[in-house]
């Protein structure tokens, strides 16, 4: 994977730069992912979810330290593929076929970033 950024030993490749304000600690972003094991083992995607995009606050504490810290700087429309260590994924706790002390691979697209401060209007159905 080539880098083009490094936080903690967390590897980011920038697949595409998408355009507008950088993400920052409190915005709320909208994205479509897939999560794989070095061996190719799909643990998480949106797909799994019906295909339902994630909706979470950067800055929350509601996803691992390697998304915290891995979309940080990323742009609406942009893609990114990240490496997290164990210790910014699940470290040594394994999670369903997550293995303990496992390095996670995701591929993130993020399709709406809401500024901190917005107020975000839920979906109606």
């Amino acid at each position: 994977m080539q880098q083009t950024g490094t936080v903690a030993d967390l590897r980011v490749q920038e697949i595409t730069d998408g355009a507008g304000e950088v993400v920052v600690a409190g915005d709320t972003l909208t994205v479509q992912y897939i999560g794989v094991l070095p061996d190719g083992t799909v643990f998480d995607s949106t797909d799994a979810h019906g295909g339902t995009p994630f909706t979470f606050t950067i800055g929350a504490g509601k996803v691992i330290q390697g998304w915290e810290r891995g979309l940080l700087g990323m742009r609406e429309g942009g893609r990114r593929l990240l490496a997290v260590p164990p210790a910014l994924g699940y470290g040594a706790q394994a999670n369903g076929v997550i293995p303990a002390n496992a390095t996670l691979i995701f591929d993130v697209q993020l399709l709406k970033r809401v500024p901190a401060g917005t107020p975000v209007t839920p979906a109606t159905p």
